[in-house]
């Protein structure tokens, strides 16, 4: 049996028993270390062509110390799973810095750093194993969208795109060991078709399988992705891939979020995954929910038999992990419901007959 099927299995088994953790977020615990732009460039790009400060995930390379530190913070809080410093590393998004071209050594940089942390701390807890996720965001483009309201028919970027610059990513985070491939914050439903049609070609050409969680955002309370399509809706665009879980991030604090993770829950056919926010930003930015309250809210979602999985989006900290692993400690895993067997199409809406 290989290795990736013996994770699967692993986290198949614990998801069963117990409501698994997920970290928190990267990018607010790199903005605490008030990094300038010479510190982003580091050694290996001092001299750089154009400025790079914000480009968080060049961190794993130029700053691997900060990077490995942040997942050890967040796996000493109780994370089961934590997760690359991936977000933005598509040659796309890195475009945007003009180094597509240092995409792939990004993406395994990270995953080596996430390996590395979560080695030692399963070590230290041989009873609690921990996990990678290699993270794949949306991109900085959408592929259904028009960037310009005066043509509707434009696009900045096409699927065969996407599924290139995917591929490339998620062969460095396999070949970097991850054990989990994580599509998330997906505003656009087709770059997220993209994504997960790239995932499964590498996987088939390497022979391998690995977990995939799949998480949507709800970017507003219409209760849709900017793509427009409803929770329900977009959990049937993407059921087809078997996940391992389907679940919703970021864009929303607990509260409004709830709904639409209950929408998913009460028909998804696999685990359901969800790391809100930690509130709504206030007018300087910042996040103001405490870890006290997002852990009550997430309380209430396990013992409502809501997920299976459960993090922090931005705004949330290691102490935000910490207590929301506390809080959920000994609650039972959502199970699968029984639903019955009916034709379910997704549109905007979703069509079941």
């Amino acid at each position: 049996m290989s290795k990736t099927t013996n994770n699967l299995d692993l986290l198949t088994s614990i998801a069963r028993e117990r409501i698994l953790i997920l970290d928190g977020a990267m990018g607010t615990m790199i903005q605490k270390c008030q990094l300038d732009e010479a510190e982003y460039r580091g050694e290996q790009y001092k001299n750089w062509h154009c400025d790079v400060k914000g480009n968080n995930d060049l961190l794993s390379i130029t700053q691997p110390d900060i990077i490995r530190n942040i997942h050890r913070e967040y796996l000493a809080a109780g994370a089961d799973i934590i997760e690359t410093n991936t977000f933005n590393a598509t040659s796309i998004s890195m475009s945007d810095y003009d180094m597509q071209d240092e995409s792939r050594q990004i993406n395994l940089s990270a995953a080596k750093l996430a390996r590395e942390a979560a080695d030692e701390y399963s070590a230290k807890t041989p009873d609690k194993p921990r996990f990678v996720a290699g993270v794949i965001g949306p991109t900085s483009r959408t592929a259904s969208i028009s960037p310009d309201v005066n043509d509707p028919g434009k696009r900045n970027v096409h699927f065969d795109e996407l599924v290139e610059a995917y591929k490339e990513s998620t062969h460095a985070l396999i070949e970097g060991k991850v054990d989990i491939i994580l599509v998330e914050t997906i505003f656009d439903t087709l770059n997220a078709k993209a994504a997960v049609y790239a995932v499964e070609e590498v996987f088939e050409e390497l022979g391998i399988i690995l977990p995939v969680m799949i998480s949507g955002t709800i970017t507003d309370a219409s209760g849709r992705t900017l793509s427009g399509q409803t929770s329900e809706a977009f959990y049937y665009s993407m059921r087809h891939v078997n996940p391992f879980s389907v679940g919703l991030n970021c864009a929303l604090g607990p509260d409004l979020l709830r709904q639409y993770v209950a929408e998913i829950a009460r028909i998804a056919q696999c685990n359901v995954s969800a790391h809100p926010n930690a509130g709504l930003p206030n007018e300087f930015g910042e996040y103001d929910m405490e870890a006290e309250e997002l852990s009550e809210h997430l309380k209430e979602w396990g013992q409502s038999g809501l997920v299976n999985i459960l993090g922090g989006c931005c705004g949330s900290t290691p102490e935000h992990i910490r207590q929301v692993a506390q809080a959920v400690s000994g609650l039972p895993p959502r199970q699968i419901p029984d639903i019955e067997v009916k034709m379910r199409l997704s549109g905007l809406e979703p069509f079941v007959h």
